[in-house]
């Protein structure tokens, strides 16, 4: 098949859980026999430098990107408040993407034009009018979820109302655009009810989160178990959920176990957490090799109160044999069995209990590591989550 896959950011370098679940699909794509185009929205924030993707991966994909400048203008904002247009949306769209759109679909032919997120939707007017390819969305997230989550979560009493009416905007929009597409490959089963429930009759396919389990060593380093969390802080409900930690779980933790451990990493690391030195903990920034750092610690932390879709952390984690202690939300999507693969805890209680528990039972992190990485090994092959893609294209097709 000749797949188009547009891409809100570079999926290249795969550092952050969105990247890698779009890198993830693209490989494994080619991998399958198929040919895949890439084209990508660049931004200040995520750029594509073509010269540091590897030679192999750039002449496979003929990856290309259209800088987009997508950083927050309050004039745009307000307009869009005005106009009902979801400014989470609209900030994407670029005359110049719209442009290189026509040009390629005026050159090249597509069975599949596979669009990663919701937010390059804006793009399917110019999709349909020059391409006659079926056009499939992989919804990583339920968007307005997560952002009416934050609305649920948000203290300051001016931003609260705004933050609910964008939800609601986006709930409005998400909906409309499944039913704009011809299909729709939701990351979590949970996702593809909730999206059937609203009496669409586009095809809906749960695709999950997969890796290579050939490329993930789960070893478990020696030593009391050293607590740790890995994400991107520059996305909300990553950064309020280990202030929540830090604010209400590790001091509980520290005053009972003075030696217990803490390590902090993640992409654009709040200065303030850097500098604070809580007793136990150490907090960086970005880390050269994610498998590195994690193979280097024991028990991953996923304190999340506003997200949704699956975590590619956690998947990259059990992969790795590592125990993780995550909440219910932290992780929805995964068919886990709570006690046996994963440890699950919604509250500062349950968080220190599961804490104290590995820290007097360090055998027990390993044990359910084990487990974990067995759990990925059956149901998150990307080579078969693959064959489960291709096929709901194929049925697409027929159509």
């Amino acid at each position: 098949m000749r797949i188009l896959q547009l891409c809100n950011k570079p999926p290249y370098p795969p550092i952050d859980g969105g990247a890698k679940a779009m890198y993830n699909i693209t490989q494994g794509l080619l991998d399958a026999g198929h040919q895949v185009k890439v084209l990508c929205i660049s931004t200040q924030k995520h750029p594509l430098k073509v010269a540091t993707v590897p030679d192999s991966f750039r002449e496979r994909t003929r990856i290309e990107g259209v800088f987009v400048d997508t950083s927050l203008n309050v004039v745009d904002a307000f307009t869009d408040l005005v106009t009902a247009d979801n400014y989470n949306i609209s900030r994407f769209f670029s005359p110049d993407m719209d442009i290189r759109l026509i040009q390629l679909l005026s050159q090249e032919q597509f069975d599949v034009i596979h669009l990663e997120s919701l937010f390059v939707t804006p793009y399917i007017p110019t999709l349909r009018r020059y391409s006659k390819a079926r056009i499939v969305l992989r919804a990583h997230n339920l968007e307005h979820v997560i952002q009416e989550r934050i609305a649920q979560g948000e203290r300051n009493i001016i931003k609260k109302p705004y933050r609910k009416f964008l939800a609601k905007q986006l709930r409005n929009y998400e909906r409309e655009m499944i039913n704009r597409v011809d299909g729709v490959a939701a990351i979590t089963g949970a996702d593809a009810r909730e999206m059937a429930s609203h009496g669409s009759k586009t095809p809906i396919a749960t695709i999950p989160f997969g890796v290579d389990p050939a490329e993930y060593e789960a070893a478990y380093p020696p030593g009391a178990p050293v607590f740790f969390h890995l994400g991107s802080m520059d996305w909300l409900p990553n950064e309020d959920g280990i202030r929540w930690l830090l604010r209400t779980v590790w001091p509980r933790i520290i005053r009972d176990h003075p030696q217990a451990k803490l390590h902090l990493a993640g992409n654009r690391m709040p200065k303030d957490m850097i500098r604070a030195k809580l007793p136990g903990t150490t907090v960086v920034g970005r880390v050269p090799d994610a498998k590195r750092y994690i193979a280097q610690r024991h028990v991953m932390v996923v304190p999340l109160f506003s997200a949704g879709g699956m975590r590619v952390k956690i998947i990259e984690g059990m992969a790795m044999g590592r125990c993780i202690i995550s909440t219910s939300m932290g992780a929805e999507g995964i068919d886990y069995r709570r006690g046996e693969n994963i440890l699950i805890a919604d509250t500062a209680a349950e968080f220190t209990e599961r804490m104290e528990q590995l820290l007097a039972e360090p055998r027990l992190a390993n044990q359910i590591g084990a487990k974990a990485a067995e759990l990925v090994r059956k149901r998150h092959n990307n080579a078969a989550i693959m064959q489960d893609l291709t096929a709901f294209y194929e049925r697409l097709l027929k159509q």
